[in-house]
């Protein structure tokens, strides 16, 4: 769900934004306290952190971790989640079960829409979702699962059967494959009888 639009703020230039004073990534955003105010978080994030990620990566290679901007704003009365990745994974090629690279640098911008109403709001190319179907209510907050939504979009980018340009397909043998045995062609009889009648 990488953004197209041109004339969203950056993740990284979001100006009047509240800067939490957390060093380690939330795995939620109270939209009670941030919503109105913005909100704004850079650092790095192992992607072994990430708990659906980490069960496809590779365990061969070591693991960078991820730079991850991100600004939580209001424009046309409408919220959005902006946030740009920087950085790889690594996974197993299908084909050689070697490790192979996977670039997850993009920019991405999400309409955090209150109603289907506010969908005439924001372009026909830009993403969005419902808060009603991914927050949770936890009294008295309403929290973003910022943390899921950014591991979303990282599994959206990588391939699900993620292949080496140009390796060859791994195969192991097992034993001896056995010679076949040279037998008479069961037709030649029949081609013999062909020339009797």
């Amino acid at each position: 769900m990488s953004s197209t639009q041109d004339n969203k703020p950056s993740a990284l230039h979001a100006s009047k934004v509240q800067v939490p004073t957390s060093t380690s990534m939330p795995d939620n955003i109270s939209l009670n306290k941030w919503e109105d105010t913005g909100f704004e978080w850079a650092g790095e994030e192992a992607p072994s952190s990430f708990e659906r990620l980490a069960t496809i990566l590779a365990s061969e290679h070591e693991q960078s971790n991820i730079v991850l901007n991100t600004t939580l704003y209001r424009r046309n009365n409408v919220l959005h989640l902006a946030f740009t990745l920087t950085g790889e994974v690594w996974l197993t090629c299908q084909r050689c079960l070697r490790p192979i690279a996977i670039d997850l640098s993009d920019e991405y911008d999400i309409a955090l829409l209150d109603n289907e109403s506010q969908i005439r709001l924001v372009n026909e190319e830009q993403d969005y979702l419902l808060l009603d179907e991914i927050v949770t209510e936890q009294s008295p907050e309403r929290l973003l699962p910022f943390k899921k939504l950014v591991e979303d979009e990282i599994l959206l980018k990588t391939p699900m059967a993620p292949k080496h340009d140009d390796c060859e397909m791994s195969v192991e043998q097992f034993g001896k494959i056995p010679e076949e045995e040279e037998t008479e062609n069961p037709f030649a009889a029949l081609a013999s009888l062909k020339g009797n009648l």
